[in-house]
């Protein structure tokens, strides 16, 4: 298990990538790579027909040098480590700590790849991915990168664990409005993920994620509640007033009953009443003249 995890909270280093997925996503660029190559070798053909041996010479180790190796160093450098073949196979090249390639990664694995794949047609890259417990050729050791899966298939999310039962709904007048979108993705990540993690890695994750979520709502976490349990908890919180919303939304039809107006109350504006949480939309009492709609039996979620 790999402990690389981005600054966004995004855990890239679960699943290195081996040898085969690497392989396919290689064969696939070289077969891009080499195509140009050929083409590019047939125009310069005709274009220095004329000239002389030297000067042929001189124009094929350009061509070679410019295509088989700084085509490839540019493809990886301006798309942060996706050439054509990973992006097919869903792979993705990142450093060390997790953050995106530069130009000095992408430079030293092309040079590396002139002599661990096109001079020994790929065998030291084979035995080198082999060997590495993280799947790491020559190249990658020298640049400090790491190939991993960056595509997960949609039927192996899994969903938000809930919160433990004594946190559930402890948080309802918890203002949870100047939390940005990105880091709810960051916290349900985690979540679904954490499992996955290591211990250490977990943990420290899950603090990082805590404080930054105890900043935004003005509320410090709460004193012996452990930071994963806090996070469920604020995520089942949300969870659960989007669904009252849906809910109000469904059974008032365009948001206006026939006897009155619903009334939004502003998320953390005040203790919850009644049993409905903060934020929640809220049904006043029913003018005079009105009626009330039928009841449905049905309750909203907690």
């Amino acid at each position: 298990m790999s402990e690389l995890v981005t600054g966004d909270a995004i855990v890239l280093g679960l699943r290195p990538a081996k040898l085969p997925s690497r392989a396919l996503a290689l064969a696939i660029d070289l077969a891009v790579v080499g195509a140009a190559f050929v083409l590019m070798s047939i125009g310069l053909a005709i274009a220095t027909a004329t000239l002389d041996d030297a000067a042929l010479a001189a124009v094929s180790v350009a061509s070679f040098l410019l295509v088989l190796v700084g085509g490839p160093i540019a493809v990886e450098t301006l798309s942060h480590g996706r050439s054509l073949g990973k992006l097919a196979c869903g792979l993705r090249v990142v450093r060390d700590d997790g953050g995106p390639i530069r130009f000095r990664h992408a430079l030293v694995r092309g040079a590396m790849g002139v002599v661990e794949i096109l001079m020994t047609l790929g065998v030291v890259a084979c035995i080198a991915s082999l060997v590495s417990a993280r799947g790491r050729r020559l190249g990658d050791v020298f640049a400090g990168t790491l190939v991993v899966r960056e595509r997960v298939s949609a039927g192996r999310v899994a969903a938000v664990p809930p919160p433990p039962p004594w946190l559930v709904g402890r948080f309802t007048g918890l203002d949870l409005s100047a939390v940005p979108d990105g880091l709810w993705l960051a916290m349900r990540q985690y979540l679904t993920r954490m499992h996955q993690l290591d211990a250490q890695v977990g943990l420290s994750m899950a603090e990082q994620l805590a404080v930054q979520l105890a900043t935004r709502t003005g509320v410090p976490v709460p004193e012996g509640v452990p930071a994963g349990a806090y996070l469920a908890a604020v995520v089942n919180e949300r969870q659960a007033r989007d669904a009252r919303r849906v809910f109000v939304a469904a059974q008032t039809g365009s948001g206006v009953q026939p006897g009155g107006a619903i009334a939004s109350v502003p998320v953390g504006s005040g203790p919850s009443t009644g049993g409905a949480a903060a934020g929640v939309p809220v049904v006043p009492a029913v003018e005079a003249g009105g009626t009330a709609p039928a009841a449905t039996g049905f309750a909203p979620p907690a």
